[in-house]
């Protein structure tokens, strides 16, 4: 079967840069956040819960539901986050399914990617043969996002404080990139890696998953 890898980190550590590499190397990819965004399209049963739960100013011109209003409700109030994560429905289940059909639809030789903030957490990792996580020191984070995102000191130190420290993602992890150098440096270390990975599963020499002990251990009763 294929192999399916779960790519994690959190904001300004390179993952999603990673991926890229990897895609250019042949990988399939997938954002778990934009896999989210189409589940509640017009249409489907969770744009009219979410509509239900959060007024019609949510939606846009387009008809669609509009994000960045959708944000300023639930960011930061853990209750409406709960309440926006009930809406839209079975995430893990989505989730799953890509990945699943990825192990049928692809050749014993390819490689699927999951890209995911909350790859670990949510429990994905599961269902992928690698948990991959990608890292980067707080004070190199913040000037990424100073100057990719035009934050303010601030508004930066906020953003990064909300997120996962690598830290303590990382027992769950098979693989763990630090990327506090050049896109450059990043692209070595992950065609390095990946290689190695790709090598191991062809060969039957991949070890299981460090994420099913930390899951068992870690998962919600």
């Amino acid at each position: 079967m294929a192999l399916v890898i779960g790519v994690t980190g959190a904001i300004a550590c390179g993952k999603s840069t990673a991926c890229k590499i990897l895609e250019n190397l042949g990988a399939t990819h997938c954002d778990a956040d934009k896999l989210v965004h189409r589940m509640y399209d017009p249409g489907k049963p969770a744009f009219d819960r979410i509509v239900t739960s959060f007024g019609e100013e949510v939606i846009g011109p387009d008809g669609y539901v509009d994000r960045k209003i959708l944000g300023s409700k639930v960011f930061g109030n853990p209750d409406e986050m709960s309440k926006l994560t009930t809406a839209i429905g079975d995430i893990k289940g989505e989730v799953r399914g890509v990945m699943d059909d990825w192990r049928t639809a692809l050749e014993p030789i390819q490689v699927g990617l999951m890209e995911a903030v909350n790859f670990i957490e949510a429990g994905y990792g599961i269902y992928s043969d690698v948990t991959w996580l990608f890292a980067v020191d707080d004070e190199i984070a913040i000037e990424r996002l100073k100057n990719r995102n035009h934050f303010s000191h601030d508004e930066a130190v906020q953003r990064l404080s909300s997120q996962k420290k690598w830290q303590d993602r990382a027992d769950a992890s098979d693989v763990v990139t630090m990327n506090n150098g050049s896109v450059e440096d990043l692209e070595k270390a992950v065609k390095e890696q990946y290689q190695k990975l790709t090598e191991k599963h062809s060969s039957g020499q991949l070890m299981p998953s460090k994420y099913l002990a930390w899951w068992e251990k870690n998962s919600p009763a």
